[in-house]
């Protein structure tokens, strides 16, 4: 639902991150950018409505108003938004390199 969400307000490069066994804060991080920040927004703003649709539970909600990086915690999935120039500057997926990559594609087909 949520990577479904990020690429209907066409988010750049969604990757996702298999966590388990290698944090404990969540199953699984997804990572996306916008190019501009109401791109970053706009994002945030419909990930946020289907999560609630969807009757789940939005733990937490950072960095909206500045829309560089925002933080969406919906529990076991937590999904990291930028602005394509801190995304470079983070480099979540380097940084959680042993971490395996979620084909999407067959996330998006089951959607």
């Amino acid at each position: 639902m949520a990577v479904a969400a990020l690429d209907d307000k066409k988010a750049m490069q969604i990757t996702a991150l298999d966590m388990r066994g290698i944090s404990p804060i969540a199953d699984y991080f997804i990572i996306c950018h916008g190019n501009s920040e109401k791109q970053v927004q706009a994002i945030a703003h419909e990930l946020k409505k289907v999560s609630q649709e969807a009757g789940l539970d939005i733990k937490r909600l950072e960095g909206y108003d500045v829309a560089r990086w925002v933080l969406i915690d919906i529990g076991d999935v937590v999904v990291h938004i930028f602005h394509k120039d801190e995304r470079l500057y983070y480099n979540l997926e380097k940084l959680w390199g042993d971490a395996a990559q979620v084909d999407l594609q067959e996330v998006l087909n089951e959607c």
